[in-house]
């Protein structure tokens, strides 16, 4: 039987706005429902509106006007959107700068320089010059000494791979080969990573 009186329809209406309220229970159904619906809004309507940048002839195609003998041609502006990038584009590389080579060699002599009765402490402060302080500080202060293989350098650095702020370059010891990882900083070449092969 259809409701007649406004008092009536009152008394339906605060019913339904205030079911939600009436237990926690009820609140979380009426939020789950509520966010079904606008997730299924968000992606109905655009399928249904149609993407942007579409005309009648297709994505991105060019308007083209036409005139007759006598009529002013319309003036069509169409723009075009740049193509996306589907990959990042390798880095280029660049020719090795030698402070970094310098660095490079520097830091391995360093590394490989450990006699007999040196701390920790002082081999950290050899290699401090030519290393960046986070990588000081979180992996090289827990290198035990005794296991560095090396005593000395006895080749020249090889340059790797070069790039416009970061290379890696090998320099052979007498033992491993060690691989050193550079990144330019302010204070110039500084070491980031190494690592030794054999």
């Amino acid at each position: 039987m259809p409701i007649r009186t406004n008092r009536g329809r009152t008394a339906v209406y605060r019913r339904l706005w205030g079911w939600p309220l009436r237990s926690p229970r009820h609140l979380v159904g009426t939020l789950v429902v509520l966010a079904v619906v606008l997730t299924a809004l968000g992606i109905l309507l655009p399928k249904a509106i149609g993407k942007p940048g579409q005309t009648a002839n297709g994505p991105g195609a060019s308007a083209t006007a036409t005139s007759r003998p006598g009529v002013a041609a319309p003036v069509t502006v169409t723009s075009t959107l740049p193509p996306r990038l589907t990959s990042v584009p390798p880095p280029s590389s660049a020719p090795p700068d030698q402070d970094g080579v310098r660095v490079a060699k520097e830091w391995v002599t360093a590394w490989a320089n450990h006699p007999d009765g040196m701390t920790t402490e002082q081999w950290l402060n050899g290699l401090r010059p030519y290393t960046t302080e986070e990588y000081l500080a979180t992996e090289l202060t827990t290198v035990d000494l005794a296991r560095i293989p090396a005593t000395k350098v006895i080749g020249e650095p090889q340059v790797v791979t070069s790039l416009a702020g970061s290379m890696e370059v090998d320099v052979q010891t007498d033992r491993p080969k060690v691989r050193v990882t550079l990144t330019k900083t302010n204070p110039g070449w500084r070491v980031t990573k190494f690592t030794q092969a054999g």
